[in-house]
């Protein structure tokens, strides 16, 4: 083996590996915040402190099968903080649900069945 052949780059991963490589990262980290997450649902809402109208958000963790976790609100913060690094160019003031299984994140906004549409 010649020195070109120790040294060259590696292969540029492509966008299916990095979304994997990236879903790993956020499942574990997720797991060492609050053990259990499988789903992080966020609902910006705005809320009245003192008379001054603020914007805040509210963070549910789900475990795989739909659940809640119990964890403290600092979990829910680092959560909330992890997705908004994580997927920055994500539009944070609609509600998301993140899943942490497959790595999709999606506007989480109530549908009305197909049916009942008129």
């Amino acid at each position: 083996m010649n020195i070109a052949e120790r040294i060259s780059p590696a292969p540029a991963a492509t966008d299916a590996e990095k979304h994997r490589i990236r879903t790993g990262v956020i499942a574990r980290q997720l797991d060492q915040i609050a053990p259990g997450t499988a789903r992080v649902r966020t609902v910006p809402m705005t809320t009245d402190r003192d008379g001054e109208q603020r914007l805040a958000t509210w963070v549910a963790l789900d475990d795989a099968l739909g659940g809640p976790v119990k964890a403290a609100p600092d979990a829910h913060r680092a959560a909330r903080g992890l997705l908004l690094r994580m997927l920055p160019a994500a539009d944070w003031t609609r509600p998301h649900i993140y899943d942490a299984i497959t790595g999709d994140l999606s506007l989480d906004e109530p549908t009305m069945p197909e049916e009942l549409h008129g």
